[in-house]
């Protein structure tokens, strides 16, 4: 009688260890991707068209020295990046004027050269004809703004930032401690393409930040959304003359 419980029990056991087996690997749950295309994880698989990932962004502002603060959100639009498939790529809205445009502009100078408008935050890329291809810029802040006339010495694709010792220690007074280096990637604050001018440490540039765009905000270089900033590089040739006004 005990043989034939042990093996009944026996059997049981490994008649249930196979059915469990076999639920556990008969239906596998479903692979979710996150719509995150900043997660490092995430691979997109099978070459399907990504959605636009709609997020907000806060914004901090501050009504008194005592009061609570007030955050008010502004709509970003976060999407794959045509120049490095994979890269996400920030879009916010602009305003109108900050667009890429043809317009007209009547200028001495001759078509291919780059005129920086900083006050009004535009860059001009002087056409024939009296035209003019027209982005829009963030510019240095006060106490960084300059003006010259330079020439495009050098271009580089996804630059790499060695932040200069004056801005390390500058930054570091406030609390805000820079990386010695740092490689070129969709984070560097160089952004997408840079194009380097004369032998200073100013560059046209693209940005990690493309909500600042309109604005002064930068320790002198020219800022442009990585959109723009590789329109520009692929119209532009080591030589290009620079006018800053």
């Amino acid at each position: 009688m005990m043989k034939s419980v042990v093996l009944a029990a026996a059997l049981f056991g490994a008649l249930s260890s196979s059915a469990f087996g076999d639920d556990r690997y008969a239906s596998r749950p479903p692979v979710v991707l996150s719509p995150d295309l900043t997660a490092p994880w995430i691979m997109q698989l099978g070459g399907a068209p990504v959605r636009p990932v709609v997020y907000q962004r806060p914004v901090v502002q501050q009504r008194g020295l005592f009061a609570p603060r007030v955050v008010r959100r502004a709509p970003v639009t976060q999407q794959v990046s045509a120049i490095n498939p994979g890269i996400p790529v920030v879009r916010q809205r602009l305003e109108p004027q900050f667009l890429p445009q043809i317009v007209d502009y009547q200028t001495k100078e001759r078509p291919g050269t780059i005129v920086i408008d900083t006050n009004n935050r535009f860059l001009y890329l002087v056409m024939d004809g009296g035209k003019a291809r027209r982005y829009g810029v963030g510019v240095g802040k006060p106490g960084f703004e300059w003006a010259g006339v330079h020439k495009v010495t050098r271009k580089a694709e996804w630059p790499d930032w060695t932040p200069p010792s004056e801005m390390v220690s500058r930054e570091a007074a406030k609390g805000h401690y820079l990386p010695a280096r740092m490689d070129g990637g969709p984070e560097n604050p160089l952004g997408a393409r840079a194009m380097y001018l004369g032998s200073t440490l100013y560059r046209i540039h693209g940005t990690n930040a493309p909500w600042t765009i309109g604005s002064a905000v930068s320790s002198g270089c020219i800022r442009m959304r990585n959109e723009d900033v590789t329109d520009l590089y692929e119209r532009v040739k080591v030589g290009t003359r620079v006018m800053v006004i």
